[in-house]
């Protein structure tokens, strides 16, 4: 789901981190070793096809063949059903529709390297893991009650900040960071590998702040690949929220994004077959907002409205089931939904194995409960709740934003006729995001203060 990757070598993770199997480097020869060290029914019958579904996958220009016959079935399903997702009407069909549509088919066709894939005995270690966790999660009454497995963070005050100035695009800002102080309970899985991210352990932000300490406030989250100020700022709009509309706009890392990562790639180990890092990297998002969240309103803020894009779409829309007091949020581009968004990308085989050690399916589904947006009943009124969704996006799927929209009653929702980024030459979507940060914060448009 990343927005802006950073630039990276040819042969370097990429967008691919975001569907099981991208966290490993090796090449894994699927069909060969089942989890228990023996190869099993199902690898045994899949192994020749296999081998030779690996051979043509190790090569890239193969892999983009496929997009041309999966653009002409999202256009063919589009005309023959009417609709691009369970009870969503296609759009008017047109060249560049199907032109975005392609776009996003070729990043996930070049992403999806054989040697990004999960190597086989890798299953059974996340299976493992998955499974005490699920009797962890179960036995305190998290999955039933996921606002339970959240703990309310410590203040966060001016002397625990670190505050330095940057310039980005043209753009001053102050930075500022702080130690996160989060950490997974006591026993969770995935726990020692998540503490051991060193550089994740120092939250920070980048502010765009009006000498007017009265100015409302936008804590605008990046999608996965970003954050940093260079990408951030034009992928969340933020010049124009702060100038046009004479908002304080904050912008937050994510874990292990920006100055936060432990790879190359801003993000990587975030969306990996490593499937605890994301409860792991949710659970620290919101621990981490919700301390900044409360630092501005320290700061005297009259209101305090979320924006998220893809990834960042999914924290603003978890993170307004958890904080109470918020004002507005907008979720643009959201995933509502990892393992169904894990199992609708992975390639087949690497379906049918997570099937066979029961990684997707129930498992999955009740630990990522304690971080669902679809678990948690928004605390923000329903006319303060906005989506904004592409027809043609294949990456963060419509079928995503539409059961988000449906979990958050009748919220406003804007569909622009775009793939996964077109949100960002979209004017329809420049107009909506402002309009519905406006209405959240009571205000019209402002004219800056001098700085």
């Amino acid at each position: 789901m990343g927005e802006a990757a950073p630039d990276v070598e040819a042969d370097g993770p990429s967008a691919a981190s975001a569907v099981p199997g991208a966290a490993s480097d090796a090449t894994a020869d699927p069909g060969v070793v089942a989890a228990d060290g023996g190869p099993s029914a199902i690898d045994q019958l899949l192994a020749p096809a296999v081998a030779v579904g690996g051979f043509l996958n190790r090569r890239a220009l193969v892999r983009v063949t496929r997009v041309v016959p999966r653009t002409l079935h999202f256009v063919g399903n589009a005309l023959w059903r009417g609709e691009v997702s369970e009870s969503l009407p296609a759009p008017h069909l047109s060249i560049g529709l199907a032109a975005q549509v392609a776009i996003d088919e070729a990043l996930l066709a070049v992403a999806m390297a054989p040697n990004r894939f999960p190597l086989p005995g890798d299953y059974g270690r996340v299976a493992g893991e998955l499974a005490d966790a699920e009797a962890m999660f179960t036995d305190r009454g998290w999955v039933h009650d996921p606002a339970s497995y959240h703990c309310t963070p410590p203040p966060l005050t001016d002397d625990d900040l670190t505050c330095t100035r940057g310039w980005a695009l043209g753009q001053s800002y102050d930075r500022v960071s702080w130690d996160s102080g989060f950490a997974p309970h006591e026993g969770e899985p995935g726990s020692d590998r998540w503490m051991g991210f060193g550089p994740n352990a120092t939250a920070t932000a980048a502010l765009l702040r009006h000498a007017d300490p009265t100015r409302p406030w936008v804590v605008a989250v990046h999608g996965f690949c970003m954050g940093f100020p260079f990408m951030d700022f034009p992928g969340l709009h933020a010049g124009r929220i702060h100038h046009e509309l004479g908002m304080n706009v904050a912008l937050p890392a994510l874990p292990l994004h920006g100055p936060r990562r432990v790879t190359r790639v801003s993000g990587e180990p975030f969306l990996s077959f490593e499937l605890m890092n994301a409860v792991h990297g949710l659970t620290q998002a919101v621990w981490d907002l919700r301390r900044l969240i409360g630092w501005i309103r320290s700061q005297g803020a009259p209101s305090i409205s979320l924006f998220g894009v893809s990834l960042g779409g999914y924290t603003v829309a978890l993170l307004a089931g958890i904080e109470a007091g918020l004002d507005g949020v907008v979720a643009g581009i959201p995933v509502a939904d990892f393992p169904g968004l894990f199992h609708g990308h992975s390639p087949r085989h690497i379906r049918v194995r997570a099937i066979e050690h029961r990684i997707m399916g129930g498992t999955a589904e009740n630990v990522y409960r304690v971080v669902s947006p679809l678990c948690f009943d928004p605390r923000i009124p329903v006319d303060r709740r906005y989506i904004f969704a592409g027809y043609g996006d294949r990456l963060a799927t419509p079928d995503q934003a539409r059961r988000l929209a449906e979990h958050w009653g009748d919220p406003k929702v804007s569909w622009y006729a775009g793939n996964h980024v077109g949100y960002l030459w979209s004017r329809q979507v420049t107009e909506f995001v402002e309009a519905s940060l406006a209405e959240a914060a009571g205000i019209g448009p402002l004219r800056p203060d001098a700085n």
